[in-house]
């Protein structure tokens, strides 16, 4: 532990529990901090050597709620961002969420979507119903189609 980690006081919430912003160092891949989903100020430092390590180790977890990528290319991050299994990726920023949006994680990070249009869809059972205006079968034109030469070669 680099710093943090040690409780604070919070003004205007006096008795909660609130733990100062704490950041790791030397922190691998394989440890449980890098793999577990810590909903907390904690941030783990994970050297890699390019970006291909990179997005390897992001994605070698067993949750995806979101990531963040940081570089002056903004071509390169959405190339990125396109490559991590994740529900949300900032690119130079962090934990923006607009209402607008969906929110949620692959893998087994949440479930489904938070916010936007998509929110409303585990409250929904879609279906699609077809109907063919059109009574006679033989005038239908996938059947003319797909049957025309089975009905010429019977006529033979």
């Amino acid at each position: 532990m680099v710093c943090g980690g040690h409780e604070v006081e919070v003004p205007g919430c006096e008795g909660g529990h609130f733990v100062a912003p704490t950041i790791f160092s030397n922190v691998t891949n394989d440890m449980k901090i890098a793999q577990e989903e810590i909903f907390g100020p904690v941030l783990s430092i994970i050297r890699y050597h390019d970006v291909e390590e990179a997005v390897a180790m992001a994605n070698d977890t067993i949750y995806g709620l979101a990531a963040g990528v940081w570089t002056r290319d903004v071509n390169k991050a959405y190339a990125i961002a396109g490559r991590l299994q994740a529900g949300v990726v900032w690119i130079n920023d962090w934990h923006m969420l607009r209402n607008d949006a969906p929110f949620g994680g692959y893998k087994q990070s949440g479930i489904g979507r938070e916010m936007g249009k998509y929110s409303l869809d585990a409250y929904t059972q879609l279906k699609h119903v077809h109907t063919s205006m059109v009574p006679e079968l033989e005038k239908r034109k996938w059947y003319q189609v797909l049957f025309s030469r089975l009905h010429a070669m019977m006529k033979k």
